[in-house]
């Protein structure tokens, strides 16, 4: 009896699973999202599986990570998906190596361009001060006052954070970053740290670096 018990448990746990064919997302917060799942209207916490057993993983205002059935998605606010959540094709970015062996490519900050080199021994995305006021970063009124430690020794530089910080298809919000504010410790290019490295995953094929965006 237990054991027909068990399987008719699971059983139920199954077609609960299979039952989800649309999920459409109406709004989003932090930590929060309002979504309709087959046209019921669910406010999704984290962590707290729905009837239907979908879980919130993440969210904030731009977008929410959503797992069915043991696959997670990222929604933006308006998207849906409809009767399949196979996992989508994940954001990449290839960056090639130049002549003097460093990876370099061009992306942007806040969506304006700039030149990166990929440097795994900064904490940081790094920027020189005249590269922070050609991007119209007011880092001297909203950044945090500190010292770095650069090729020429110890620099005042100011903590901030980024709104926007993307390299190829990958774009990731509110990124860590510091502006060097010496003329001493001028950049040839704005070093992509590990601020932004940390959140995505490497793999050095030699001639090229691969990033993937984890979801």
């Amino acid at each position: 009896m237990r054991w027909l018990l068990s399987m008719g448990l699971v059983f139920a746990c199954f077609q609960q699973a299979v039952a989800v064919e649309r999920i459409a997302v109406e709004a989003l917060f932090s930590n929060k999202a309002m979504v309709q799942i087959d046209g019921k209207r669910r406010l999704l916490k984290l962590d707290q599986p729905s009837p239907e057993g979908v879980v919130l993983i993440s969210a904030n205002s731009r977008e929410a990570v959503i797992e069915v059935n043991g696959e997670r998605q990222v929604y933006t606010l308006g998207s849906h998906v409809s009767s399949s959540f196979s996992q989508p094709e994940l954001a990449t970015a290839k960056i090639w190596r130049n002549r003097a062996g460093h990876y370099t490519t061009v992306g942007s900050i806040n969506g304006r361009t700039v030149d990166f080199m990929v440097d795994t021994g900064a904490s940081a995305v790094a920027l020189h001060a005249v590269e922070a006021q050609r991007l119209g970063i007011p880092y001297r009124l909203e950044g945090q006052r500190m010292l770095v430690n650069t090729a020429n020794g110890r620099a005042p530089a100011y903590r901030i954070t980024l709104d926007r910080v993307q390299v190829g298809d990958i774009s990731l919000q509110q990124v860590d970053g510091f502006v060097i504010d010496s003329e001493d410790a001028a950049l040839s290019k704005t070093l992509l740290g590990m601020s932004f490295l940390n959140r995505v995953r490497m793999e050095d094929q030699g001639s090229v670096l691969l990033l993937h965006k984890k979801f």
